[in-house]
């Protein structure tokens, strides 16, 4: 048996304090160090047996990973810093605060030689992995995501939050479809940047998309929607399942002639990849790592989303 990848997570709150607590009991990985600017909660974060540190200098021995959970702004300066030390990345999303900073990583990763992948979790959620054996050149996309209010986070909810459901609808639309149309309306209610967001988008292939977003909810809500020409795919990404929604033709005679009467089959496909989606994002990154396979959710993945999330931000402030 090869020996456990030696992982470092760096940053200490609430994604940094999931990534710890999966890696310990993950047979692939050995959590070898916390790293946060605040001690004390690296130490809380890092239990029994880990080491501690403020920063990634104080990291005693080598690690062969690492996942950067720090704040956005801190992302490239982290992520380029431990490239460059040859250590494999998980980048928390989104990527970078801006298209340059993403591409900087990217290509600090590819310089050095090492996996990159980004914190999409979404991915991993089992509804979201069967999404694509079900596409039938889909028509339409909804996604509508919403969250109670949380004044942690500094972000506006389109780099927040949609940002989840645009790199699903872009990597569901396909790598050579683009974006070419995005117009939206967004309000802040209870913080300086977007609260509440409703995006359009179409791209090339004439796919167009709906994103709902909010964080003024009072429920946890995920959900996706796909229109097709002979079925309607949803996905609860809360619940992890999938319906589909299949139409049917029956011909009947009456008395003024011939008639059709529409009616649906529902399926309810069996999921096979239910499970933690951290623990699943976690053990895919490993994978990585010893194989030398593409990441699921590659540094251009996550480049992509932050260049849509971008032109979605611009277009709700314009309107504004």
């Amino acid at each position: 048996m090869s020996a456990p990848i030696r992982l470092a997570v760096v940053g200490a709150g609430i994604m940094g304090t999931n990534h710890a607590r999966v890696a310990r009991r993950l047979p692939a990985f050995e959590l070898v160090a916390v790293v946060d600017p605040d001690e004390a909660r690296a130490s809380a974060v890092a239990g029994a047996g880990v080491q501690s540190c403020a920063s990634i200098d104080g990291i005693v021995g080598g690690i062969d990973a690492a996942v950067i959970a720090v704040p956005t702004k801190f992302h490239v300066e982290t992520a380029v810093e431990l490239a460059r030390r040859g250590v494999h990345l998980l980048v928390e999303k989104p990527l970078a605060p801006s298209v340059a900073e993403a591409q900087q990583i990217i290509d600090a990763a590819a310089a050095a030689g090492v996996v990159l992948t980004v914190g999409h979790i979404e991915r991993f959620n089992a509804a979201v992995v069967e999404l694509p054996r079900l596409l039938d050149d889909p028509i339409h996309i909804e996604a509508s995501r919403i969250s109670p209010y949380s004044p942690r986070i500094a972000d506006g909810v389109i780099f927040d939050l949609m940002i989840h459901d645009i790199d699903i609808v872009c990597s569901l639309a396909g790598a050579g479809a683009e974006v070419t149309k995005v117009s939206g309306v967004a309000r802040a209610m209870r913080s300086a940047t977007e609260d509440i967001a409703s995006v359009t988008m179409q791209f090339s292939t004439g796919l167009t998309a709906a994103f709902n977003t909010s964080r003024l909810g009072q429920q946890k809500i995920r959900t996706i929607e796909i229109t097709q020409t002979e079925s309607t795919v949803q996905a609860d990404l809360v619940r992890q399942d999938v319906t589909v929604h299949r139409m049917t033709h029956h011909e009947y005679l009456s008395d003024q002639g011939t008639r059709y009467r529409q009616s649906s089959v529902v399926e309810i496909p069996f999921l096979e990849s239910r499970g933690e989606p951290l623990a699943l994002e976690l053990e895919h990154f490993g994978e990585c790592i010893r194989s030398g396979a593409a990441p699921r959710v590659s540094g251009l993945d996550g480049l992509r989303a932050i260049e849509v999330a971008v032109r979605a931000t611009a277009a709700v402030r314009s309107a504004g």
